[in-house]
C-alpha cells in the first residue's frame, strides 16, 4: 500500500508541475497576443489558462495531503483530500467562467474587431496541441490511479481544447467575412468551461456526501462472502469510501444456528481476510445465526419470501426467525426494498402482516423495512 501511495504522489507531482509550466507558457502567449490585437476571446482563453495554473497547484497540494498517513484526528487517512482538491478546482473554473461571461456580453453589445496576424493563428493552434497532450497524459494517469482530481484536470484540458478551437474559428471567420464574432466566441468558451466545472463539481460533491458504491465493488464483496461454504446468505452490505483505495465495509452473513461459536468466529475472520485480499475493502462481518432444516421454519420463511415478492419481485427477505412456541409465534425478519419503491414503509409492513398473519391465526409478523440499493 505504501508503494502504491508513493506512486500516486509522484504521479500527482509530475502532473501538477507539467500543467503549471505548460499553462504559464500558454497563458503568457495568449494574453500577450490578445492584448496586442484587441481580441477578447483570445485574452479570455489566456486568463483561463492562467487560472489552470492555480488548479494545477491545488491538485498538486491535494495529492501531497492525500498521501499523509492516518493519525488520531483522521483515523481513516487523508485520501479524501483529492476530492476536496477537485472541488476547489471546479469552483475556480466556475469563477473564471462567470467573469469571462460578463466580458463576453459586453463585447457582444459593443462589438470591436481585433487585429489579425499569423501569430494569432499559431498561438491557439499550438495551445490546442499542448492541451490535447495534457488531456491524454492526465486521463491516462486518472484511469490507472482512479484519481478524481486528475480526471478533473484532464476534462478541464479537453474543454480548453474545444474553447481554443472556438476562439481560433471565430478569428478566422471575422478575418475572412468581416463578421465580428469575438464576443460570441468568448461566450462559447464560457459555456465549455462552465460545463466542465459543473460536471466535476456535481460528481465531487456527490462523493463527499457519500455516494453509493459502484455495482462492481458490491458484487465482488458479495461473491467473496458467498464463496465460503458456511455462508448461507448475505445482506446489509454497506460500503464507505474514504477516497480512492480506502474502502471500509460491513456485512451481515447468515450461518446455520448450530454452527459452533468458535467456527462462526473463524469464518468471519476468513471472510474479512479474503475480502481485503480480493477487493481491497476492510470488511467487518456480523454473524446472523439462523435455523435451517426445520420444516415449520423453512415453510414460514418461504411464505414470507412469497408474500414479499407478491408486493414487488425486487423485495428481499433476510434474517428470518420464528420466535415463540406452538400456541403463538412471531415471524421476525427484515425486508429490503429499493429506494425507488413508491409504497411507504408502513404500507409494506401492513401488506406483509395481512398476507402472513391471515394464513395462521396464531402468528404475528415483526418486520423491519430497509431501503437499499438492490442488485
Amino acid at each position: 500500500m505504501e508503494q502504491t501511495g508513493g506512486m500516486r504522489a509522484r504521479a500527482g507531482v509530475r502532473s501538477g508541475i507539467l500543467g503549471i509550466v505548460c499553462n504559464i507558457l500558454l497563458a503568457g502567449a495568449k494574453i500577450a497576443a490578445g492584448a496586442l490585437s484587441g481580441t477578447l476571446s483570445l485574452l479570455a482563453d489566456g486568463v483561463n489558462n492562467l487560472t489552470d495554473c492555480g488548479s494545477n497547484a491545488v491538485s498538486l497540494i491535494g495529492f501531497k495531503v492525500s498521501e499523509k498517513p492516518a493519525d488520531s484526528e483522521h483515523p481513516f487517512g487523508h485520501r479524501r483530500a483529492e476530492s476536496v482538491a477537485a472541488l476547489i478546482v471546479s469552483v475556480i473554473v466556475l469563477a473564471v467562467a462567470t467573469e469571462l461571461a460578463v466580458q463576453s456580453f459586453e463585447r457582444i453589445f459593443a462589438p470591436e474587431a481585433g487585429g489579425f496576424s499569423l501569430l494569432l493563428v499559431l498561438v491557439p493552434a499550438a495551445s490546442i496541441a499542448v492541451k490535447l497532450f495534457l488531456f491524454a497524459f492526465n486521463f491516462s494517469l486518472a484511469k490507472r490511479l482512479r484519481s478524481d482530481v486528475l480526471r478533473a484536470t484532464a476534462l478541464d484540458s479537453l474543454s480548453d481544447c474545444i474553447a481554443t478551437a472556438v476562439v481560433l474559428g471565430g478569428m478566422l471567420v471575422t478575418h475572412y467575412t468581416g463578421v465580428v464574432l469575438d464576443g460570441y466566441a468568448g461566450l462559447l468558451v464560457v459555456v465549455f468551461i462552465a460545463f466542465t466545472g459543473v460536471s466535476v463539481l456535481k460528481e465531487t460533491v456527490s462523493k463527499l456526501l457519500g455516494s453509493a458504491p459502484d455495482a462492481e465493488t458490491v458484487q465482488a464483496i458479495r461473491a467473496c462472502v458467498l464463496a465460503f461454504a458456511g455462508a448461507r446468505g448475505v445482506h446489509d452490505l454497506t460500503v464507505h469510501s474514504y477516497g480512492t483505495g480506502k474502502l471500509y465495509a460491513t456485512v451481515h452473513v447468515e450461518v446455520d444456528a448450530h454452527m459452533p461459536l468458535t467456527e462462526a468466529h473463524d469464518l468471519a475472520d476468513a471472510i474479512e481476510r479474503a475480502a481485503a485480499e480480493k477487493t481491497g475493502a476492510q470488511l467487518t462481518v456480523h454473524i446472523d445465526p439462523l435455523v435451517y432444516g426445520d420444516e415449520r421454519v423453512d415453510r414460514l420463511r418461504e411464505e414470507a419470501e412469497r408474500a414479499a415478492a407478491a408486493i414487488d419481485p425486487r423485495f428481499r427477505v433476510h434474517d428470518f426467525r420464528v420466535v415463540g412456541g406452538a400456541a403463538h409465534a412471531n415471524l421476525v425478519f427484515e425486508v429490503a426494498i429499493p429506494f425507488d419503491c413508491r409504497l411507504s414503509d408502513a404500507d409494506v409492513l401492513a401488506r406483509l402482516k395481512e398476507a402472513l398473519c391471515s394464513r395462521e391465526g396464531h402468528t404475528d409478523a415483526v418486520v423491519s423495512v430497509e431501503r437499499q440499493n438492490l442488485e
